[in-house]
């Protein structure tokens, strides 16, 4: 197909695949001419991709350039969660000190020598974030969060493909950042609906 066809395929502007194209998040279709080009259904998939992580994930051309080269280039290695974390998670400054944020891993009974240093960076900026604020938050409901989310995380784990590196690692990359909105968007319904049944019945008492 050629590029305007590419273009409606996917949903987007012609403007838009051609800045793709530029920034190298798209790969170049086959050239049949000297000014014209072949697309298929791989630029397809790659552009729904994008519009993906661009749309509802919200991560920038960078950060979307970052995600892509993993799910291209899979690591071998064990520690595929943590690469795929720091492909998605925003870079913190290097001295930063998380040495909290470590204790807080450490007090949860994980071992934050498997944490990923951007991941500790946003766990730190959160607990300073916290304390900024003046939010208390107890030991107690600190450890009901990290408690709901191994059950979460366990259940996302059981689910990574083991058939390729690759399929590994698009399933944790995009589970990352496709899924944390969601998350989101499940707790702050679940905030209105408990919220609603418990304070409805006063406000109809009152």
């Amino acid at each position: 197909m050629r590029m305007s066809q590419l273009a409606q395929e996917a949903g987007l502007p012609t403007a838009t695949v051609k800045y793709y194209l530029r920034e190298g998040l798209l790969h170049e279709g086959r050239l049949t001419s000297p000014t014209q080009a072949h697309y298929d259904e791989t630029h397809v998939e790659r552009l729904r991709l994008i519009r993906a992580l661009v749309g509802p994930a919200g991560q920038s051309i960078a950060s979307t350039r970052r995600i892509l080269a993993a799910i291209a280039d899979p690591p071998s290695e064990l520690d595929l969660l943590g690469i795929a974390h720091d492909a998605v998670t925003p870079r913190y400054p290097a001295e930063l000190p998380t040495d909290r944020a470590r204790q807080v891993v450490e007090g949860l009974g994980w071992n934050s020598a498997h944490c990923a240093p951007s991941t500790l960076g946003a766990l730190q900026e959160a607990l300073d974030g916290l304390e900024a604020g003046g939010f208390e938050l107890s030991d107690e409901t600190l450890e009901r969060y990290a408690s709901a989310m191994m059950v979460v995380a366990a259940d996302e784990i059981a689910e990574i493909p083991t058939d390729s590196a690759e399929a590994a690692a698009r399933f944790v990359i995009l589970g990352t950042v496709l899924v944390e909105p969601l998350l989101l968007a499940l707790r702050r319904l679940a905030q209105q609906t408990a919220s609603a049944q418990r304070f409805s019945g006063s406000r109809q008492s009152g």
